[in-house]
């Protein structure tokens, strides 16, 4: 046997994996990474119990929807399981171009391009545009995927206090005139349920000469006509440069999608790295998308059910004396302040057979730790009664 006469030297990158205590409280306590077992509309079956399903972002409940359904199976017996393969090489296919210029159609934009992850569209909106010697204006509480697409865009990043035009406008002000500058917002802010107030920061954006991104994952589907989302539904369509969000909420689909001018979506194709070199959707996906689409637009009462839901679900909260940070919509935050309340809270809902979501510091500020619900239109009456005991005995338990 040979003998080894050099010791190793050890793996640091390893050994930070083993200790890192971030990791080690979540095994311990287990809030995340369950594996549902069985799943029909907002019912869930978890470890063998049966559970109400209030935190997903399925607003519009389209996602059993039988002819969503069928439409998928019958994508995938016709086009097989995947295109394998990248859009600028072999992976574009017919149902790719319908559903992007149905998206694009429907949003009133020249075109659109679509990925296979609502991440990979929202971070490219920023990547593929700004760069170094830019500047971005962003708002403090957008997506990791946001502000990923700052990152890897090298460009300055300036900080604006969350939906406050006033702090935007002050911070504007002091930026040379002659750099290239980009405002990135969401519609929805899917943590605090806040819409954006578009009409005061895009103005901002639009006197100072900024290229804008609005990510509309949560307001798409659900505010604007028929769900054309926040840019509609304010009526700023003409002033907002980049519309971009997720198929995985009200489209009941997985991917994401960019909508724009042509020209913008053809220097997207040409620069973006992210667009380039990803695998493309799967048609069974693009099928559930297009066919959801259809539906939101058939079916307005998904869309008038959801804010029923929501209006109800709302009230019995704020009878319970808790705070829901001033949520305007089906996103809608519990906030109990410390991450403690939050995981005794968490888990007397569990008790009582309501899955939810803890969001704690550092995904919110300090302070604002709190349990993410969101509304669907799927929910019945008998559930949101039960929801609403639920919540009496997790107040209890604080």
């Amino acid at each position: 046997m040979a003998l080894t006469f050099f010791k190793r030297s050890p793996k640091a990158i390893l050994q930070r994996s083993r200790d890192d205590y971030a990791t080690k409280m979540r095994l311990k306590y287990a809030p995340y990474y369950h594996a549902m077992e069985a799943q029909k509309g907002t019912s869930i079956r978890l470890d063998g119990r049966d559970m109400i399903m209030l935190s997903s972002n399925d607003y519009l409940g389209l996602s059993f929807h039988p002819k969503v359904i069928e439409t998928g199976q019958k994508a995938m017996s016709q086009w097989g399981t995947s295109p394998t393969g990248a859009r600028p090489s072999n992976g574009s296919r017919l149902y790719h171009t319908d559903l992007e210029q149905k998206l694009a159609d429907f949003l009133g934009r020249e075109a659109c391009h679509i990925h296979a992850a609502g991440y990979l569209s929202c971070l490219t909106s920023v990547a593929a545009f700004a760069q170094k010697g830019d500047v971005i204006l962003a708002d403090k509480n957008i997506h990791s995927c946001l502000w990923d697409g700052v990152r890897l865009s090298m460009a300055t990043v300036e900080r604006f206090s969350h939906n406050n035009p006033s702090d935007l406008r002050d911070i504007v002000e002091t930026v040379d005139s002659r750099r290239g500058k980009m405002l990135v917002i969401e519609g929805v802010y899917s943590m605090e349920g806040h819409i954006a107030r578009m009409p005061e920061i895009i103005g901002i954006g639009e006197e100072f000469g900024c290229f804008s991104v609005v990510d509309d994952a949560h307001g798409f589907g659900v505010l604007g006509r028929q769900g054309r989302g926040t840019v509609d539904h304010f009526g700023l369509n003409d002033q907002v440069d980049i519309i971009c969000g997720s198929m995985s909420k009200s489209l009941a689909s997985t991917g994401g999608f960019i909508a724009a001018s042509r020209e913008i979506i053809e220097y997207l194709r040409t620069n973006s790295k992210q667009t380039i070199f990803s695998a493309a959707v799967p048609p069974s996906q693009a099928a559930v998308a297009s066919a959801a689409l259809d539906v939101m637009q058939e079916e307005p009462e998904h869309h008038e059910r959801l804010w029923r839901n929501t209006k109800r679900y709302t009230n019995i909260l704020k009878s319970l004396g808790l705070d829901i940070w001033e949520s305007e919509t089906p996103a809608v935050p519990i906030v109990l302040g410390s991450r403690e309340a939050v995981y005794r809270f968490w888990q007397a809902l569990l008790e009582k057979g309501v899955f939810t979501v803890m969001s704690i510091a550092p995904a919110v500020p300090p302070g604002k730790d709190l349990i993410r619900t969101a509304v669907s239109a799927l929910h019945t009456e008998d559930q949101i009664d039960q929801i609403g005991e639920a919540m009496t005995y997790a107040v209890k338990k604080l």
